[in-house]
């Protein structure tokens, strides 16, 4: 059954609902953050379907949605939102993505971008030697197997008591950088040993470290409270779980396929698989999930700690680590968490998208309650970055959510074969953008004709309301 733009509901310009009367097995409306624009490329892969199949899990509440840089995945569509109930409701790991946490830090430095800019091609240099990256590449901390449960289970804290991580990295990280249900008895042997090397490294794929300059403020008072200024250097990392999180998702994927006939539960894809939140397969996957998640953060904080070396390395002793790069703010992407919405307890899955919390959350660091949670929104190579800050309209209409990129348009496989690397490369540098990749094929699967456009993206949000561009 094919889904036309004429099935569509115009609730507002930047909003659209596929009603619960288009399928007989809907039990809830599926809802778009898009512009009219933007909504004809929806129709070009399978990511619509897919969100109408999340409308069928049970529990599911009040609607499925789906952000403006959404595009098909495994399952659910990259850029979803929903919520199930914790009594009735399940609990999805195609829902929340293989890469479980994969999400972005910002930091901020005091230095100015055309103060230091001849200095940026060796810093470039230098973070590429601090920071193992490629497919399967680890790092230089080998975890035994007591030392990677504390991972596991404790996340940013593990970090701060080895002194790789400060007080101040806690805090601006979302949930202070762990979810205390994690439980590390529930990750398999397996996933472990795939995990054992590989924090402090961003893997392959479209996870990146990027030197940034600040471009324009749109709200001087929002950036002042988060340290931001025009023309200031700042760093964003881009990682998650790697292939711990990967084999996390694979295992309880085939666990919870194997116990559908006994929650008498009927999937419209298999890719779906899941488990009644608050049952066994549920509850082992959800303890899982939290301690993959807690790794992720882990990773991004060892990364940060190499990037500080780097840093320190290209700017001298002078620029010491604690004053030199300070974390703006961490958010999860691909996640699930218990929330409250309409006085309810719900579980939210959340893959490609951000958690977005309003000023006055005692969620979100205090020194940000007046402005609202930071919502980070990468761009692809040559393109910008956005940092904005979360509304009580995105509480109230998108699960206090937001999109988490610009989203892929091109698949990786057409990417390599209609764009060298090589010439991207050169390109790049011409625009004064320095790259270092592990392959040229790599640097051609994340060309930024491979992707939506992130002004467009974060644009739609702003305009409805759920976020406000800082």
């Amino acid at each position: 059954m094919e889904i036309k733009k004429s099935d569509l509901i115009k609730i507002h310009d930047y909003l659209w609902e596929i009603p619960k009367s288009f399928r007989r097995d809907m039990r809830v409306p599926a809802r778009i953050y898009a512009s009219e624009k933007m909504l004809d490329e929806l129709f070009k892969d399978r990511s619509l379907w897919q969100l109408t199949n999340l409308t069928t899990l049970p529990g599911i509440y009040k609607y499925a949605l789906v952000m403006p840089d959404v595009h098909e995945g495994y399952g659910a569509p990259i850029g979803g939102v929903f919520a199930t109930e914790i009594k009735q409701g399940v609990i999805s790991p195609g829902a929340i993505g293989y890469d479980i946490n994969c999400g972005v830090r910002l930091l901020r430095s005091n230095l100015v971008f055309s103060d230091v800019k001849d200095l940026v091609p060796e810093l470039t240099k230098n973070i590429y030697q601090e920071v193992p990256s490629g497919v399967g590449k680890g790092g230089w901390l080998k975890l035994a197997d007591k030392e990677l449960d504390k991972v596991l289970e404790f996340g940013v804290d593990y970090l701060l008591a080895n002194n790789w991580a400060s007080e101040s990295d806690k805090e601006f990280c979302e949930s202070n950088g762990r979810l205390k249900e994690a439980e590390a008895e529930q990750v398999s042997d397996k996933a472990k040993k795939r995990g054992r090397d590989q924090l402090g490294t961003i893997g392959a794929g479209n996870h990146f470290v990027e030197v940034q300059k600040v471009h324009e403020v749109y709200d001087e008072k929002a950036a002042k409270v988060l340290g931001l200024f025009e023309g200031q250097l700042a760093v964003m990392i881009h990682c998650g779980s790697r292939g711990l999180g990967h084999q996390v998702a694979t295992d309880y994927i085939r666990v919870m396929n194997n116990h559908l006939d006994e929650y008498a539960i009927k999937l419209v894809d298999k890719e779906l698989a899941c488990a009644p939140v608050e049952l066994v397969q549920g509850r082992n996957y959800l303890s899982a999930m939290s301690a993959a998640a807690n790794f992720a953060w882990a990773n991004r904080q060892l990364i940060t700690f190499e990037v500080r070396k780097a840093w320190e390395k290209t700017f001298g002793p002078s620029a010491s680590s604690g004053q030199a790069l300070q974390l703006v703010y961490d958010v999860a992407h691909n996640i699930g968490k218990k929330e409250t919405y309409d006085n309810k307890e719900l579980l939210i899955h959340r893959k490609g998208a951000t958690r977005a919390f309003p000023p006055g959350s005692d969620e979100i660091p205090e020194k940000y309650r007046e402005i609202g949670q930071p919502v980070l929104i990468p761009g692809s190579m040559g393109t910008a970055s956005y940092v904005l800050v979360g509304t009580e309209k995105a509480m109230t209409e998108s699960f206090g959510s937001n999109p988490h990129g610009a989203g892929r348009m091109m698949s990786r496989t057409k990417a390599r074969q209609i764009i060298k690397g090589e010439k991207l490369k050169g390109e790049l540098e011409q625009q004064g953008i320095t790259v270092r990749a592990g392959s040229f094929s790599g640097l051609a699967e994340e060309a930024p004709v491979a992707y939506k456009n992130v002004d467009s993206v974060a644009e739609v949000v702003y305009l409805a309301g759920i976020a406000k561009k800082v």
